[in-house]
Protein backbone atom coordinates (compact mmCIF):
# COMPACT_ATOMS: atom_id res chain seq x y z
CA UNK A 1 0.00 0.00 0.00
CA UNK A 2 0.83 3.53 -0.77
CA UNK A 3 1.39 6.05 2.32
CA UNK A 4 0.28 9.40 2.38
CA UNK A 5 2.41 12.21 4.26
CA UNK A 6 0.97 15.52 6.01
CA UNK A 7 3.94 18.19 5.14
CA UNK A 8 3.59 20.30 8.10
CA UNK A 9 4.25 17.12 10.81
CA UNK A 10 6.36 14.59 8.45
CA UNK A 11 3.63 12.17 9.77
CA UNK A 12 3.10 8.92 7.04
CA UNK A 13 -0.23 7.42 7.00
CA UNK A 14 -0.86 4.30 5.46
CA UNK A 15 -3.33 4.34 2.36
CA UNK A 16 -5.75 1.84 1.20
CA UNK A 17 -4.22 2.34 -2.41
CA UNK A 18 -1.55 0.04 -4.37
CA UNK A 19 0.84 1.03 -7.09
CA UNK A 20 -1.21 0.44 -10.65
CA UNK A 21 0.73 -2.51 -11.89
CA UNK A 22 1.70 -2.76 -15.52
CA UNK A 23 -0.99 -4.73 -16.50
CA UNK A 24 -3.65 -2.65 -14.70
CA UNK A 25 -2.22 0.31 -16.59
CA UNK A 26 -2.48 -1.18 -19.88
CA UNK A 27 -6.04 -2.13 -19.42
CA UNK A 28 -6.92 1.43 -18.14
CA UNK A 29 -5.37 2.73 -21.33
CA UNK A 30 -7.47 0.10 -23.59
CA UNK A 31 -10.67 1.18 -21.72
CA UNK A 32 -9.56 4.98 -22.88
CA UNK A 33 -9.38 4.24 -26.39
CA UNK A 34 -12.31 2.26 -26.61
CA UNK A 35 -14.41 5.52 -25.35
CA UNK A 36 -12.11 7.18 -27.55
CA UNK A 37 -14.11 5.90 -30.20
CA UNK A 38 -17.29 5.99 -28.69
CA UNK A 39 -17.02 9.71 -28.01
CA UNK A 40 -16.76 10.24 -32.04
CA UNK A 41 -20.20 10.19 -31.59
CA UNK A 42 -20.94 12.75 -29.41
CA UNK A 43 -20.86 16.14 -30.60
CA UNK A 44 -19.09 19.58 -28.96
CA UNK A 45 -22.68 20.52 -27.54
CA UNK A 46 -22.85 17.10 -25.38
CA UNK A 47 -19.07 17.42 -24.44
CA UNK A 48 -19.88 20.85 -22.88
CA UNK A 49 -22.85 19.58 -20.86
CA UNK A 50 -20.09 16.53 -19.50
CA UNK A 51 -17.36 19.56 -18.43
CA UNK A 52 -20.14 21.20 -16.98
CA UNK A 53 -21.12 18.50 -14.93
CA UNK A 54 -18.06 17.49 -13.86
CA UNK A 55 -17.71 21.19 -12.51
CA UNK A 56 -20.52 20.92 -10.68
CA UNK A 57 -19.44 17.77 -8.99
CA UNK A 58 -16.18 19.30 -7.95
CA UNK A 59 -18.20 22.27 -6.18
CA UNK A 60 -20.79 19.99 -4.64
CA UNK A 61 -17.88 17.86 -2.59
CA UNK A 62 -15.61 21.31 -2.46
CA UNK A 63 -15.72 20.22 1.86
CA UNK A 64 -14.57 17.11 1.52
CA UNK A 65 -11.91 17.17 -1.00
CA UNK A 66 -10.68 20.60 0.26
CA UNK A 67 -10.11 18.52 3.94
CA UNK A 68 -7.84 15.62 2.56
CA UNK A 69 -5.74 18.19 0.15
CA UNK A 70 -4.94 20.03 3.31
CA UNK A 71 -3.87 17.11 5.52
CA UNK A 72 -1.71 16.39 2.34
CA UNK A 73 -0.84 19.72 1.01
CA UNK A 74 -0.57 21.87 4.06
CA UNK A 75 -2.26 24.98 2.04
CA UNK A 76 -4.75 25.89 3.69
CA UNK A 77 -8.19 25.56 3.12
CA UNK A 78 -8.69 29.30 1.77
CA UNK A 79 -6.20 28.52 -1.01
CA UNK A 80 -7.65 25.20 -1.56
CA UNK A 81 -11.41 26.40 -1.80
CA UNK A 82 -10.25 29.21 -4.20
CA UNK A 83 -8.05 26.28 -6.49
CA UNK A 84 -11.75 24.27 -6.66
CA UNK A 85 -13.32 27.10 -7.87
CA UNK A 86 -10.50 27.58 -10.41
CA UNK A 87 -10.59 24.17 -11.37
CA UNK A 88 -15.03 24.55 -11.81
CA UNK A 89 -14.03 27.60 -13.68
CA UNK A 90 -11.83 25.80 -16.38
CA UNK A 91 -14.44 23.23 -16.73
CA UNK A 92 -17.43 25.74 -17.70
CA UNK A 93 -14.69 28.11 -19.94
CA UNK A 94 -13.76 25.22 -21.68
CA UNK A 95 -17.55 24.41 -22.04
CA UNK A 96 -18.51 28.44 -23.13
CA UNK A 97 -15.28 27.51 -25.94
CA UNK A 98 -17.37 24.52 -27.29
CA UNK A 99 -20.51 25.91 -27.39
CA UNK A 100 -18.59 28.89 -29.46
CA UNK A 101 -16.93 26.72 -31.97
CA UNK A 102 -14.15 28.93 -32.72
CA UNK A 103 -11.42 26.53 -31.64
CA UNK A 104 -11.80 24.09 -34.54
CA UNK A 105 -10.52 27.03 -37.23
CA UNK A 106 -13.02 25.76 -39.14
CA UNK A 107 -11.77 26.70 -43.01
CA UNK A 108 -13.84 26.43 -46.25
CA UNK A 109 -12.52 27.02 -49.62
CA UNK A 110 -15.02 26.67 -52.06
CA UNK A 111 -14.29 24.62 -55.36
CA UNK A 112 -13.48 27.07 -58.37
CA UNK A 113 -10.97 29.22 -60.66
CA UNK A 114 -7.75 30.84 -59.08
CA UNK A 115 -5.07 32.74 -60.27
CA UNK A 116 -3.30 29.49 -60.04
CA UNK A 117 -6.24 27.41 -61.97
CA UNK A 118 -8.96 25.52 -61.39
CA UNK A 119 -9.01 24.47 -57.23
CA UNK A 120 -10.95 21.65 -55.63
CA UNK A 121 -12.90 21.89 -52.78
CA UNK A 122 -11.08 22.15 -49.33
CA UNK A 123 -12.48 22.14 -46.24
CA UNK A 124 -10.35 22.12 -42.84
CA UNK A 125 -11.17 21.76 -39.07
CA UNK A 126 -9.42 20.64 -35.73
CA UNK A 127 -9.95 17.33 -34.53
CA UNK A 128 -9.11 14.51 -31.73
CA UNK A 129 -5.71 12.83 -31.50
CA UNK A 130 -6.78 10.04 -28.62
CA UNK A 131 -6.28 9.00 -25.32
CA UNK A 132 -4.09 11.60 -23.45
CA UNK A 133 -2.40 11.07 -20.55
CA UNK A 134 -2.03 13.91 -17.77
CA UNK A 135 0.70 14.24 -15.03
CA UNK A 136 -0.65 15.33 -11.62
CA UNK A 137 1.66 18.85 -10.23
CA UNK A 138 2.48 18.51 -6.66
CA UNK A 139 2.05 22.19 -5.94
CA UNK A 140 -1.49 22.37 -7.08
CA UNK A 141 -3.35 19.56 -5.99
CA UNK A 142 -6.52 20.62 -8.42
CA UNK A 143 -6.48 23.33 -10.72
CA UNK A 144 -2.86 21.30 -12.39
CA UNK A 145 -3.42 18.07 -11.19
CA UNK A 146 -6.66 15.36 -11.51
CA UNK A 147 -9.28 18.52 -11.58
CA UNK A 148 -7.00 20.42 -13.85
CA UNK A 149 -6.96 22.42 -17.15
CA UNK A 150 -4.92 19.67 -19.02
CA UNK A 151 -7.75 17.10 -18.52
CA UNK A 152 -10.30 19.70 -18.78
CA UNK A 153 -8.77 20.97 -22.03
CA UNK A 154 -8.08 17.44 -23.59
CA UNK A 155 -11.50 16.66 -22.32
CA UNK A 156 -13.11 19.35 -24.17
CA UNK A 157 -11.28 18.57 -27.77
CA UNK A 158 -13.12 14.97 -27.38
CA UNK A 159 -10.03 13.03 -26.12
CA UNK A 160 -10.09 10.87 -23.72
CA UNK A 161 -7.55 11.42 -20.56
CA UNK A 162 -5.71 8.73 -18.06
CA UNK A 163 -4.48 10.36 -15.23
CA UNK A 164 -1.35 9.96 -13.20
CA UNK A 165 -1.38 10.80 -9.73
CA UNK A 166 0.89 12.86 -8.28
CA UNK A 167 2.62 11.13 -4.95
CA UNK A 168 2.17 14.13 -2.78
CA UNK A 169 -1.54 13.96 -2.65
CA UNK A 170 -2.67 10.41 -3.65
CA UNK A 171 -5.94 10.57 -1.47
CA UNK A 172 -6.71 13.73 -2.84
CA UNK A 173 -6.32 12.60 -6.45
CA UNK A 174 -8.13 9.25 -5.90
CA UNK A 175 -11.26 11.44 -4.38
CA UNK A 176 -11.17 13.84 -7.08
CA UNK A 177 -10.61 11.01 -10.20
CA UNK A 178 -13.83 9.41 -7.82
CA UNK A 179 -15.86 12.54 -8.02
CA UNK A 180 -14.96 13.13 -11.66
CA UNK A 181 -15.95 9.76 -12.81
CA UNK A 182 -18.86 9.31 -11.02
CA UNK A 183 -20.17 12.69 -12.43
CA UNK A 184 -18.96 11.37 -16.19
CA UNK A 185 -21.06 8.15 -15.49
CA UNK A 186 -24.25 10.22 -14.29
CA UNK A 187 -23.95 12.52 -17.28
CA UNK A 188 -24.28 9.26 -19.78
CA UNK A 189 -20.25 9.08 -20.88
CA UNK A 190 -18.55 5.92 -22.13
CA UNK A 191 -16.83 4.02 -19.67
CA UNK A 192 -12.97 4.77 -19.94
CA UNK A 193 -13.54 8.56 -20.48
CA UNK A 194 -11.28 8.83 -17.37
CA UNK A 195 -8.59 6.38 -15.91
CA UNK A 196 -5.97 6.83 -13.05
CA UNK A 197 -2.88 5.27 -12.61
CA UNK A 198 -1.10 5.72 -9.28
CA UNK A 199 3.18 4.87 -8.95
CA UNK A 200 6.15 5.88 -10.63
CA UNK A 201 6.07 2.22 -12.69
CA UNK A 202 3.03 2.86 -14.07
CA UNK A 203 3.79 6.69 -14.84
CA UNK A 204 6.56 5.23 -17.11
CA UNK A 205 4.21 2.87 -18.91
CA UNK A 206 1.87 5.00 -19.67
CA UNK A 207 4.06 7.17 -21.19
CA UNK A 208 5.39 4.20 -23.34
CA UNK A 209 2.10 3.05 -24.38
CA UNK A 210 1.70 2.73 -28.05
CA UNK A 211 -1.73 4.03 -27.27
CA UNK A 212 -1.20 7.41 -25.45
CA UNK A 213 -0.83 10.10 -27.98
CA UNK A 214 0.22 12.98 -26.41
CA UNK A 215 1.09 13.60 -22.66
CA UNK A 216 0.67 16.50 -20.44
CA UNK A 217 3.00 17.08 -17.48
CA UNK A 218 3.71 19.99 -15.00
CA UNK A 219 6.68 19.21 -12.54
CA UNK A 220 10.23 19.42 -12.37
CA UNK A 221 13.12 20.00 -14.97
CA UNK A 222 14.89 16.13 -14.12
CA UNK A 223 11.10 14.59 -14.60
CA UNK A 224 10.09 16.09 -17.81
CA UNK A 225 13.84 14.81 -19.22
CA UNK A 226 12.98 11.38 -18.09
CA UNK A 227 9.43 11.41 -19.44
CA UNK A 228 10.85 13.00 -22.78
CA UNK A 229 13.54 10.16 -22.98
CA UNK A 230 10.90 7.36 -22.46
CA UNK A 231 8.85 9.11 -25.43
CA UNK A 232 11.98 9.69 -27.61
CA UNK A 233 12.31 5.91 -27.51
CA UNK A 234 9.18 4.99 -28.48
CA UNK A 235 8.69 3.64 -32.39
CA UNK A 236 6.26 6.15 -32.52
CA UNK A 237 6.62 9.84 -30.58
CA UNK A 238 4.42 11.85 -29.15
CA UNK A 239 3.92 15.24 -28.01
CA UNK A 240 5.18 16.26 -24.74
CA UNK A 241 3.80 19.27 -23.43
CA UNK A 242 5.82 20.30 -20.28
CA UNK A 243 5.69 23.43 -18.11
CA UNK A 244 9.29 22.68 -16.02
CA UNK A 245 11.19 25.50 -14.98
CA UNK A 246 11.17 29.54 -14.27
CA UNK A 247 12.60 32.41 -13.25
CA UNK A 248 11.08 34.85 -13.84
CA UNK A 249 12.48 38.00 -13.74
CA UNK A 250 11.33 41.29 -12.23
CA UNK A 251 12.41 44.33 -13.17
CA UNK A 252 12.59 47.30 -10.87
CA UNK A 253 13.04 51.27 -12.87
CA UNK A 254 14.34 53.92 -11.13
CA UNK A 255 11.49 56.05 -11.22
CA UNK A 256 9.73 53.29 -9.48
CA UNK A 257 11.63 52.06 -7.03
CA UNK A 258 11.88 56.34 -6.01
CA UNK A 259 8.21 56.86 -6.07
CA UNK A 260 6.68 53.96 -4.61
CA UNK A 261 9.40 51.54 -3.26
CA UNK A 262 7.63 50.59 0.00
CA UNK A 263 4.78 48.99 -2.57
CA UNK A 264 7.10 47.12 -4.62
CA UNK A 265 9.44 45.54 -1.79
CA UNK A 266 5.63 43.96 -0.07
CA UNK A 267 4.26 42.94 -3.38
CA UNK A 268 7.64 41.11 -4.22
CA UNK A 269 7.93 39.83 -0.76
CA UNK A 270 4.11 38.20 -1.33
CA UNK A 271 4.79 37.17 -4.42
CA UNK A 272 8.30 35.57 -4.09
CA UNK A 273 6.71 34.10 -0.78
CA UNK A 274 3.21 32.61 -2.04
CA UNK A 275 2.38 29.56 -1.62
CA UNK A 276 5.87 29.05 0.02
CA UNK A 277 7.58 30.09 -3.14
CA UNK A 278 6.00 27.07 -5.23
CA UNK A 279 4.30 28.87 -8.09
CA UNK A 280 5.67 28.36 -11.16
CA UNK A 281 5.68 31.64 -11.88
CA UNK A 282 7.04 33.14 -8.91
CA UNK A 283 10.01 36.25 -9.07
CA UNK A 284 12.83 34.20 -8.98
CA UNK A 285 15.30 37.24 -9.66
CA UNK A 286 14.85 40.96 -8.94
CA UNK A 287 16.75 43.69 -10.48
CA UNK A 288 16.52 46.72 -8.45
CA UNK A 289 18.87 50.24 -8.91
CA UNK A 290 22.08 51.04 -7.14
CA UNK A 291 21.13 54.11 -5.33
CA UNK A 292 19.55 55.56 -1.86
CA UNK A 293 15.92 54.58 -3.46
CA UNK A 294 16.79 50.95 -4.59
CA UNK A 295 18.77 50.47 -1.32
CA UNK A 296 15.31 51.63 1.12
CA UNK A 297 13.44 49.05 -1.41
CA UNK A 298 16.32 46.39 -0.49
CA UNK A 299 16.27 47.57 3.26
CA UNK A 300 12.33 47.12 3.60
CA UNK A 301 11.95 43.50 1.95
CA UNK A 302 14.93 42.29 4.17
CA UNK A 303 13.31 43.03 7.19
CA UNK A 304 10.00 41.91 5.92
CA UNK A 305 11.90 38.67 5.76
CA UNK A 306 13.78 38.28 8.77
CA UNK A 307 10.52 38.67 10.67
CA UNK A 308 8.38 36.58 8.44
CA UNK A 309 7.57 32.56 9.72
CA UNK A 310 8.86 29.41 7.84
CA UNK A 311 6.35 27.89 4.98
CA UNK A 312 5.52 24.95 4.99
CA UNK A 313 6.39 22.95 1.87
CA UNK A 314 4.84 19.71 0.00
CA UNK A 315 7.08 17.59 0.25
CA UNK A 316 10.63 15.95 1.69
CA UNK A 317 11.84 16.36 -1.54
CA UNK A 318 10.82 19.26 -2.44
CA UNK A 319 12.44 20.72 0.98
CA UNK A 320 15.85 19.05 0.99
CA UNK A 321 16.13 20.24 -2.85
CA UNK A 322 14.78 24.18 -1.87
CA UNK A 323 17.73 23.46 0.69
CA UNK A 324 20.46 22.12 -1.18
CA UNK A 325 19.68 24.78 -3.54
CA UNK A 326 19.77 27.71 -1.12
CA UNK A 327 23.34 26.69 0.47
CA UNK A 328 24.74 26.41 -3.23
CA UNK A 329 23.52 30.22 -4.29
CA UNK A 330 24.49 31.71 -0.97
CA UNK A 331 27.48 29.57 -1.20
CA UNK A 332 28.35 31.78 -4.67
CA UNK A 333 31.31 34.32 -4.30
CA UNK A 334 29.82 37.51 -5.29
CA UNK A 335 26.41 36.74 -3.20
CA UNK A 336 25.27 37.81 -0.11
CA UNK A 337 22.66 36.69 2.06
CA UNK A 338 20.93 39.82 3.10
CA UNK A 339 18.12 37.73 4.97
CA UNK A 340 17.15 34.32 6.21
CA UNK A 341 15.79 32.21 8.96
CA UNK A 342 15.73 28.62 10.24
CA UNK A 343 13.49 25.83 8.97
CA UNK A 344 10.64 24.67 11.13
CA UNK A 345 11.40 21.78 13.48
CA UNK A 346 8.85 19.44 11.93
CA UNK A 347 7.32 18.84 8.87
CA UNK A 348 8.74 20.12 5.68
CA UNK A 349 9.23 23.95 5.62
CA UNK A 350 11.78 26.74 4.69
CA UNK A 351 12.32 30.15 5.83
CA UNK A 352 12.24 33.44 3.53
CA UNK A 353 15.69 33.88 2.03
CA UNK A 354 17.25 37.18 -0.02
CA UNK A 355 20.40 37.06 -1.63
CA UNK A 356 22.08 39.99 -3.17
CA UNK A 357 24.52 40.06 -6.12
CA UNK A 358 25.94 43.01 -8.07
CA UNK A 359 24.05 42.46 -11.72
CA UNK A 360 27.42 43.22 -13.02
CA UNK A 361 28.13 39.36 -11.55
CA UNK A 362 24.90 37.27 -12.42
CA UNK A 363 25.71 34.42 -14.10
CA UNK A 364 23.99 30.51 -14.51
CA UNK A 365 25.84 30.46 -11.27
CA UNK A 366 23.09 32.93 -9.65
CA UNK A 367 19.87 31.82 -12.14
CA UNK A 368 18.89 28.59 -11.23
CA UNK A 369 15.58 28.03 -10.11
CA UNK A 370 14.90 27.74 -6.02
CA UNK A 371 11.77 26.34 -5.25
CA UNK A 372 10.91 27.80 -2.09
CA UNK A 373 10.67 31.28 -0.95
CA UNK A 374 14.10 33.02 -1.74
CA UNK A 375 14.73 35.56 -4.52
CA UNK A 376 18.17 37.14 -5.95
CA UNK A 377 18.36 40.75 -6.03
CA UNK A 378 20.89 42.06 -8.94
CA UNK A 379 21.70 45.52 -8.16
CA UNK A 380 22.04 47.28 -11.38
CA UNK A 381 23.59 50.81 -12.52
CA UNK A 382 22.09 51.08 -15.46
CA UNK A 383 19.78 49.58 -18.25
CA UNK A 384 22.92 47.85 -20.17
CA UNK A 385 23.60 46.17 -16.81
CA UNK A 386 20.21 44.38 -17.36
CA UNK A 387 19.99 43.23 -20.67
CA UNK A 388 23.66 41.77 -20.34
CA UNK A 389 22.39 39.98 -16.88
CA UNK A 390 19.21 38.61 -18.50
CA UNK A 391 21.68 36.37 -21.14
CA UNK A 392 21.70 34.02 -18.31
CA UNK A 393 18.47 33.87 -17.06
CA UNK A 394 17.12 30.86 -18.65
CA UNK A 395 13.92 31.63 -21.16
CA UNK A 396 10.81 32.27 -18.44
CA UNK A 397 6.77 31.76 -18.25
CA UNK A 398 7.16 35.68 -17.12
CA UNK A 399 8.83 38.75 -16.35
CA UNK A 400 7.82 41.82 -14.76
CA UNK A 401 8.62 45.84 -15.02
CA UNK A 402 7.71 48.07 -12.73
CA UNK A 403 7.96 51.25 -13.97
CA UNK A 404 7.09 55.22 -14.24
CA UNK A 405 5.22 57.29 -17.13
CA UNK A 406 8.37 59.19 -17.92
CA UNK A 407 10.43 55.94 -18.41
CA UNK A 408 8.64 54.97 -21.40
CA UNK A 409 11.33 54.85 -23.86
CA UNK A 410 13.72 52.83 -21.13
CA UNK A 411 10.83 50.43 -21.02
CA UNK A 412 10.36 50.19 -24.65
CA UNK A 413 13.92 48.52 -24.82
CA UNK A 414 13.56 46.69 -22.02
CA UNK A 415 10.15 45.17 -23.61
CA UNK A 416 11.92 44.56 -26.88
CA UNK A 417 14.69 42.25 -24.74
CA UNK A 418 12.48 40.32 -22.95
CA UNK A 419 10.16 39.44 -25.84
CA UNK A 420 11.94 36.41 -26.96
CA UNK A 421 13.10 35.06 -23.34
CA UNK A 422 9.98 34.61 -21.60
CA UNK A 423 5.73 34.08 -22.64
CA UNK A 424 3.82 36.88 -21.21
CA UNK A 425 4.90 40.23 -19.73
CA UNK A 426 3.48 42.01 -16.86
CA UNK A 427 3.37 45.39 -16.42
CA UNK A 428 3.21 47.29 -12.73
CA UNK A 429 2.10 44.11 -11.04
CA UNK A 430 3.01 40.25 -9.73
CA UNK A 431 3.56 37.32 -11.72
CA UNK A 432 1.67 35.29 -9.63
CA UNK A 433 -1.91 34.68 -9.99
CA UNK A 434 -2.42 33.41 -13.63
CA UNK A 435 -5.78 34.42 -14.58
CA UNK A 436 -7.71 31.85 -16.28
CA UNK A 437 -9.34 33.22 -19.76
CA UNK A 438 -9.36 33.42 -23.37
CA UNK A 439 -6.34 36.00 -24.08
CA UNK A 440 -4.21 34.46 -21.16
CA UNK A 441 -0.51 32.69 -22.19
CA UNK A 442 0.94 30.13 -19.61
CA UNK A 443 4.34 29.34 -21.92
CA UNK A 444 7.72 30.51 -22.46
CA UNK A 445 10.69 29.63 -24.09
CA UNK A 446 12.53 26.50 -22.84
CA UNK A 447 12.96 25.34 -19.88
CA UNK A 448 10.04 27.17 -18.91
CA UNK A 449 8.34 25.37 -21.40
CA UNK A 450 8.67 23.06 -24.99
CA UNK A 451 5.43 23.85 -26.86
CA UNK A 452 4.08 27.06 -28.18
CA UNK A 453 0.86 26.40 -27.09
CA UNK A 454 -0.04 27.68 -23.65
CA UNK A 455 -1.37 25.41 -20.51
CA UNK A 456 -3.84 27.63 -19.27
CA UNK A 457 -6.64 29.43 -21.12
CA UNK A 458 -8.76 28.35 -23.90
CA UNK A 459 -5.64 27.95 -26.39
CA UNK A 460 -4.66 24.87 -24.65
CA UNK A 461 -7.18 23.08 -26.11
CA UNK A 462 -4.98 23.43 -29.01
CA UNK A 463 -2.39 20.98 -28.22
CA UNK A 464 -5.25 18.33 -28.18
CA UNK A 465 -6.31 18.15 -31.49
CA UNK A 466 -4.78 17.87 -35.21
CA UNK A 467 -5.90 19.22 -38.25
CA UNK A 468 -7.79 17.31 -40.81
CA UNK A 469 -8.42 18.63 -44.60
CA UNK A 470 -11.44 16.97 -46.53
CA UNK A 471 -11.07 17.52 -49.95
CA UNK A 472 -14.05 17.06 -52.57
CA UNK A 473 -15.79 15.55 -50.01
CA UNK A 474 -19.70 14.75 -50.42
CA UNK A 475 -21.42 17.20 -48.05
CA UNK A 476 -23.27 14.19 -45.93
CA UNK A 477 -19.63 12.48 -45.01
CA UNK A 478 -18.46 16.06 -43.59
CA UNK A 479 -18.55 17.32 -40.10
CA UNK A 480 -21.68 19.31 -39.38
CA UNK A 481 -19.16 22.52 -38.87
CA UNK A 482 -17.67 22.35 -42.50
CA UNK A 483 -20.87 21.34 -44.35
CA UNK A 484 -22.14 24.81 -46.51
CA UNK A 485 -25.63 25.53 -44.25
CA UNK A 486 -24.92 24.67 -40.25
CA UNK A 487 -27.69 22.39 -39.10
CA UNK A 488 -30.85 24.26 -36.81
CA UNK A 489 -29.34 27.96 -37.42
CA UNK A 490 -26.21 27.50 -35.66
CA UNK A 491 -23.36 29.94 -36.19
CA UNK A 492 -19.72 29.54 -35.41
CA UNK A 493 -17.16 31.62 -36.30
CA UNK A 494 -15.53 30.06 -39.79
CA UNK A 495 -13.02 31.48 -42.19
CA UNK A 496 -15.16 30.72 -46.06
CA UNK A 497 -12.99 31.37 -49.27
CA UNK A 498 -10.54 34.02 -47.43
CA UNK A 499 -12.83 35.84 -45.33
CA UNK A 500 -14.06 35.06 -41.80
CA UNK A 501 -17.85 34.83 -40.72
CA UNK A 502 -20.42 34.58 -38.33
CA UNK A 503 -21.78 31.34 -39.95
Amino acid sequence: MLSSTDPRTGAKTPTEIEATSTTEADAIVQAAQAAFGRLAGRGRLWRAGLLDALADALEANRAELVAIADRETGLGTGRLGGEIGRSAFQFRLFAEALRDGGYLEATIDHAGQTDLGPAPDLRRLLVPIGPVAVFGSSNFPFAFSVAGGDTASALAGGNTVVLKAHSSHLETSALSFSVLSAAASAYGAPAGVLGIVFGTEAGRTLVAHPLITAVGFTGSLGGGQALLAIIESRPMPIPFYGELSSLNPFIVTPGAAGRRGDEVADGLFGSFTLGGGQFCTKPGIAFVPQGAAGDALVARLVDTARDAASHVLLNERIASSFEEIRLRLAGVQSATVLATGEAGAVGFTAAPTVISVDAADVTTDITEEAFGPLVVIARYSGDEQVIAALDAVPGSLTATIHSEQDETDAVAALVSDLTPRVGRIVFDGFPTGVRVSWAQHHGGPWPATNSQHTSVGVSAIRRFLRPLAFQDAPAALLPAELRDELPDGATIPRRIDGRLVLA
